[in-house]
């Protein structure tokens, strides 16, 4: 793991003293120190720093940020390449015989396990997968299954075919959404776009009985926009 470096090196980057960051994470100085050393943060810090410092959590402990060039930190921790996704998420996909993507299907079972396997290509090799014909192409699409009765009149347990999102700025508000996040892995949602704003999602139920509720930008894993339903 390259976080103990990375660490001392986003501060340094950011300009900051241990004091300084030690406050802004809510931990004393002398854990910081620790972290800094040799001391494996436990998770919750680890999500805390990458929120601080605005980089993925796989990116703040697997990456060597140190060896990278000037030009590819700029891009890497610029919040607006993050949010348009250029060069910084790769989607593990699956492909025929002859080269064409397939659509991988995750079940409300393989829900609980996608957060921890969507980047890997093994799981991703594993799911059920399809094509349907008359869907574009050049576009990369995902089938979701509903959990619950959050997003009526669409049924529990039906099917929904996504299209893979890389620019997140560009979700429109009021439109469905899979929304693949840190703390509640897969979420099917109105999304309300605050990116530019608050570096923020506001997430909405169509079923008034489910509260709306706000995600990070540093959260979020996966975004997929609705295109129909198979009930």
């Amino acid at each position: 793991m390259s976080v103990h470096t990375n660490l001392k090196f986003l501060r340094k980057k950011k300009g900051l003293t241990q004091e300084e960051l030690a406050a802004g994470l809510g931990i004393s100085r002398s854990k910081l120190a620790g972290y800094e050393l040799s001391i494996t943060p436990p998770l919750e810090t680890l999500v805390q720093m990458a929120d601080f410092f605005k980089v993925s959590l796989d990116l703040l402990v697997k990456e060597d940020l140190t060896s990278y060039s000037e030009y590819q930190l700029r891009e890497l921790l610029d919040t607006e390449q993050y949010l348009k996704g250029r060069k910084l998420r790769i989607l593990s996909t699956t492909v025929d015989a002859q080269g064409r993507e397939l659509i991988e299907v995750v079940s409300q079972r393989a829900k609980a396990s996608y957060l921890a396997g969507f980047s890997d290509p093994e799981y991703i090799a594993e799911l059920p997968r399809f094509s349907l014909p008359f869907l574009p192409a050049d576009k990369k699409y995902r089938v979701f299954q509903v959990d619950g009765d959050s997003m009526l009149p669409i049924p529990p347990a039906a099917w929904i075919v996504c299209e893979y999102l890389e620019d997140w700025t560009s979700m429109k508000d009021g439109e469905r959404y899979v929304i693949v996040t840190e703390h509640d892995g897969v979420t099917f949602k109105l999304a309300y776009n605050r990116l530019r704003t608050a570096q923020q999602l506001l997430l909405c139920s169509s079923n008034p009985l489910y509260p709306p509720f706000e995600v990070e930008v540093t959260q979020v894993r996966e975004v997929w926009k609705y295109l129909l339903c198979i009930s």
